[in-house]
């Protein structure tokens, strides 16, 4: 068996461009856990989760031209393809009519129950830590539970001015620990 090669950012993304096969199943290899990780806390459910993987993937795959690096890093923008798609299928009318159908007893206690293992993996989970409890709590809806910003305002009674604000304010003592 040779062995696996390994790629920097911006050689992944060439190759990726340039529809490499081996490029993408290092990708998948490499990336999958963390993002199952996020996706797996919006959609609570396991076989949902794997579905929205392989719909991430896919749509990362096809929409790679669009990811610009002076941007993002790719790791954010894969990320951020992977919970939009995982929000989009928990907005869906089919995935709305599972979820009623599930016990509210269960279910909330499935959501209090569920870890953020895959999430800190990679360390986030930990640097989550380290905010002040309103912005742990806007990152928990926003991020982890995949509510909008206009959901989470009003499930915790809160002006949406003041979610963004908190939002602004954990994002920058975010960024300042992965400068």
């Amino acid at each position: 068996m040779p062995p696996v090669k390994k790629y920097s950012e911006e050689e992944l993304y060439s190759e990726l461009k340039s529809r490499s096969r081996l490029a993408f199943e290092y990708l998948y290899d490499n990336y999958s856990p963390a993002l199952y990780g996020v996706i797996f806390n919006i959609v609570r459910s396991e076989e949902t989760a794997n579905d929205v993987l392989q719909e991430a993937f896919v749509k990362i795959w096809n929409n790679i031209a669009q990811y610009d690096p002076a941007k993002a890093k790719l790791y954010t923008w894969m990320l951020n393809v992977a919970r939009n798609v995982a929000i989009d299928k928990l907005r869906s009318k089919q995935e709305k009519a599972d979820r009623m159908l599930k016990n509210d007893k269960a279910f909330i206690q499935q959501s209090n129950t569920t870890s953020h293992t895959f999430i800190d993996g990679i360390g986030v989970g930990k640097l989550v830590e380290n905010l002040d409890e309103e912005q742990k709590q806007i990152i928990d809806f926003l991020y982890f539970r995949g509510y909008t910003q206009s959901e989470t305002a009003e499930e915790l009674g809160i002006p949406l001015g003041t979610v963004k604000s908190r939002v602004r304010l954990a994002i920058i003592k975010l960024r300042k620990h992965f400068a």
